[in-house]
């Protein structure tokens, strides 16, 4: 069988609540943050970031959270062949803080998890010889079934050539040698452990464990006696002690006399704010270099960078680099000890290892209008209890016309939108959602409870869902006064401040042409200026313009400033539907235009008439439906073939 996998790593895969309050006591948490948790599991996410084919082996619950684990796998592009769903035990679970600079509380619930209960019948033959390489961990070694489903995937995988990679993982608690309180424990001696690990150490082919595991491994506290002792065991094996700030030694032959005299690479001094899920981060960047056969000195130079990443930041698998977010800091380095604070690292962390696929397009139909519905019920003398409604049906409209094709989407708030947003995002569609207090010049935010006028933007955010995209209007023209200028710029940078910290994606919307003249550099000239100043959106949405030349200078400006921004969206304005057809001839050939968010033109009419009674619901869907439909089809008409998107039916 063809090798289409680089590694595949087995066993342990969980959910991780991160405490988000650094210092307290785990005791005292109020709020966490979830991750994939796991070795085997970070690795495989880690290792796939990097560039190489993983795939894992494990089990998950039928529940949330173990659908949560396989769709996240999927996402960061690790095979999921190999993940079973156990219909009887819950997906295990990991609950961690961070007390100090040394203490990190960690509470494992595994009692009868799904990752505890693999055993050979998960280990499929074909799936295992797929790959160059698999990871089997310490952890996995500690009940008998478990560890002969790896003693299984280990003689599969040497029976096809493939290299078996050994992570020391030595979890005391996990093994029955502590209570559980005591999951930061990472050492107590056991002649049963080192007994148990020696059996399969000749079969390793890369080995790889702190000093502390070593000593479990190696049956000694002296670190060189340990790993003479593993190297007796292991002739052939290539031996990785890690050792912290220090960086890590490699020996792949004899052992020296001096554990300074192995193989090292550069270290890095960071500043350390949480240690959990180092080594996971470590092994990732060691197994990209070692199965690409880079020198020794190189995979100790990916592996002492990624680990510098994880002990800098506060999660495990969110916090693995990409290998170009590895590459930049190797080549430029850093100004601080605290990575978390780099603002450029973190864009290219952001950008390039957490966020979700770019849509190839993006075709909405933007309802998240209040001023402009409330003057159409006053208008009409009903009440605005009357637009959460409409705007229900303003869903119903974009929903026909996507017919569950992608990139279609919807912009809508919270305010009048609550349940229209339920109902976008069961339909599947795309959605952004406004934090702008509609019509405010210069910027501020409705950031309480529904769209109030009140409370903080940060607060508020958090209760959105993380794949909402936050929209930001701002009313901005380059000859504004400076003072105006100044205030606005602040908020955006709140904006974005806010989103990067709670891993929201941000749109920027710029509407000028209200506020002075709109020439073919405008748009150009303020998004040079908001790039001055560091706002990175992930997304832009600007006014029509009818000047192919305005739209490529103003793609020239992004692709000069963030490369790795998502794309351009076009507003509407309400302009009239030939209008608009004129200015999607100019902007659909420009690649990084993805497309449009149009409103009023499509919906205006259609809510003047159905709040007056003089339609009723069908129609009103049907004559929105029927004019997102025509828009839709003009865009298409006016992009050319081969923009890297597949083309509606």
């Amino acid at each position: 069988m063809s090798q289409m996998l680089d590694v595949i790593t087995i066993g342990r895969s969980s959910v991780d609540l991160y405490g988000q309050q650094v210092g307290a006591r785990l005791e005292d948490m109020g709020s966490f943050s979830k991750a994939v948790g796991g070795c085997p599991a970070n690795i495989a996410i880690g290792t796939a970031r990097l560039g190489l084919r993983s795939g894992i082996v494990t089990r998950v619950g039928d529940e949330h959270f173990g659908r949560f684990i396989r769709e996240r796998m999927a996402r960061e592009g690790v095979a999921t062949d190999g993940i079973r769903t156990d219909p009887g035990r819950l997906t295990a679970l990991a609950i961690l803080g961070v007390r100090d600079s040394d203490t990190f509380p960690l509470i494992f619930y595994r009692s009868d998890c799904a990752d505890a209960a693999l055993d050979e019948s998960d280990i499929d033959e074909g799936f295992i010889a797929s790959a160059r390489s698999i990871v089997v961990t310490g952890t996995h070694f500690s009940r008998p079934h478990s560890a002969a489903a790896q003693r299984k995937a280990m003689r599969i995988a040497r029976a096809h050539g493939g290299r078996v990679v050994f992570d020391v993982d030595y979890r005391p608690n996990l093994w029955g040698l502590a209570g559980h309180g005591a999951g930061e424990s990472r050492y107590i001696r056991s002649e049963t452990v080192t007994q148990r690990l020696a059996e399969f150490l000749p079969e390793c082919d890369l080995i790889v464990g702190t000093e502390e595991e070593l000593h479990i491994a190696g049956g000694s506290e002296d670190t060189l006696e340990a790993i003479r002792a593993i190297r007796a065991l292991a002739p052939e094996a290539t031996i990785v002690c890690k050792r912290g700030p220090m960086g890590c030694v490699v020996f792949p032959g004899e052992i020296p006399a001096r554990l300074e005299d192995g193989i090292s690479g550069p270290g890095f001094p960071v500043e350390v704010y949480n240690t959990l899920g180092a080594g996971d981060a470590f092994m990732s960047g060691f197994l990209r270099g070692w199965l690409r056969d880079e020198p020794l000195e190189t995979c100790c130079a990916y592996a002492n960078a990624c680990g510098a990443f994880a002990v800098s930041r506060l999660l495990c698998s969110p916090e693995i680099p990409s290998f170009a977010e590895l590459q930049a800091f190797l080549r430029e380095g850093s100004p601080l000890r605290a990575l978390r604070h780099d603002s450029v690292l973190n864009h290219l962390h952001w950008a390039t290892a957490t966020r979700a696929p770019t849509p190839e397009r993006i075709l909405a139909l933007a309802c998240d209008h209040r001023m402009q519905l409330e003057a159409v019920a006053r208008a009409e003398g009903v009440s605005f209890d009357h637009i959460p409604a409409f705007k229900r049906l303003a869903v119903r409209a974009a929903s026909r016309v996507a017919a569950g094709r992608p990139g279609f989407g919807m912009f809508l708030d919270g305010r009048y939108g609550r349940e229209a947003l339920f109902d976008a995002s069961h339909a599947g569609l795309w959605t952004a959602r406004p934090v702008e207090r509609t019509g405010s010049r210069p910027l501020d935010f409705e950031s309480g409870p529904d769209g109030a006028d009140a409370g903080s933007l940060g607060a508020a955010l958090v209760e959105w869902p993380t794949d909402q995209v936050i929209k930001c209007l701002c009313f901005y023209h380059p000859d504004d006064d400076a003072a105006l200028r100044a205030q606005q710029e602040r908020e955006m940078l709140r904006a974005q401040d806010a989103c990067r910290r709670l891993n929201r994606d941000l749109l920027i919307e710029i509407i000028a042409g209200k506020h002075g003249p709109l020439a073919p550099d405008t748009v150009a000239r303020i998004l040079e200026r908001l790039y001055a100043i560091g706002l990175k959106p992930d997304w832009w949405k600007l006014e029509p313009q009818r000047d192919r030349d305005a739209w490529e200078r103003t793609a020239a400006v992004v692709e000069r400033h963030d490369p790795l921004c998502r794309g351009i969206v076009m507003l509407g304005l309400e302009a009239p539907a030939a209008e608009l057809v004129e200015a999607f001839a100019a902007a659909a050939p420009v690649t990084l235009v993805k497309g449009f968010a149009i409103g009023r033109t499509i919906f205006i009419e259609p809510a003047h008439d159905w709040m007056a009674g003089r339609i009723g619901d069908d129609e009103a869907v049907d004559r929105m439906a029927s004019r997102f439909a025509d828009l839709v089809a003009a865009w298409e008409r006016a992009r050319p073939a081969g923009h890297g998107e597949s083309r509606a039916a």
